[in-house]
């Protein structure tokens, strides 16, 4: 009965110090703010980035962490949200610690237009689908114009949806899927800034991207 008694007084005892503790975090965020100004969250670096190294969802997952620091201190830049960056390339080291800077990321190979190719325009590597029915017909599909379908995942009150998030870009290179899924393939498209950002944003969030002959 004795160590019943005790079990429960321990119990008790953790609980009132659990509200404490809660009492006590909630009066230092509380003075921080009043002292620096409000909250926000800011992405900041949990590991070293290599400048170049591209940054995909497991990068996102594994490399970046959210804190809530005072607005004062966050710079002008800095991302709120690590998917932001998804699909980005970081354009120089980044050190563990650090935050995450809109100016610290870039698109990837963004400096040099592939021959030929129109003004306004750079060469970007994404992973889509339906890139075997581009050559059903024998011919080389290198070097013609694709529709680039996004399609997203379903949501909660029905299927998803299916749209062309990019109309007749050239495809400048065709390789194998980045994981050797046989059902996907690594395109090189002539993508200009918008449609650059939408396909980056997309692979985060889309079931499928599917390139099909433009029209």
């Amino acid at each position: 009965m004795k160590r019943r008694r005790r079990a429960i007084a321990f119990a008790a005892a953790a609980a009132l110090a659990a509200a404490a503790a809660a009492a006590l975090a909630d009066g230092y965020g509380e003075r921080v703010a009043r002292g620096y100004g409000e909250l926000r969250p800011v992405v900041v670096a949990a590991r070293d980035l290599r400048g170049g190294e591209r940054i995909g969802p497991g990068t996102v997952a594994d490399a970046f962490e959210v804190r809530r620091v005072p607005v004062r201190f966050v710079p002008p830049s800095a991302l709120v949200d690590p998917l932001e960056a998804t699909g980005l390339v970081a354009a120089a080291t980044i050190p563990a610690g650090s935050y995450l800077l809109a100016t610290q990321l870039r698109l990837p190979h963004p400096r040099r237009a592939a021959p030929g190719m129109p003004s306004g325009r750079r060469p970007v590597e994404i992973v889509v689908s339906g890139a075997g029915a581009l050559s059903a017909f024998g011919g080389q599909p290198v070097g013609t114009k694709v529709d680039v379908a996004v399609t997203t995942e379903a949501d909660g009150s029905g299927s998803g949806r299916t749209y062309v998030a990019a109309a007749a870009v050239p495809l400048l290179a065709l390789g194998p899927g980045g994981e050797g899924d046989p059902g996907e393939a690594s395109a090189t498209l002539g993508l200009t800034r918008p449609q650059a950002l939408r396909l980056l944003d997309a692979e985060s969030f889309a079931r499928r991207i599917t390139v099909i002959p433009a029209r």
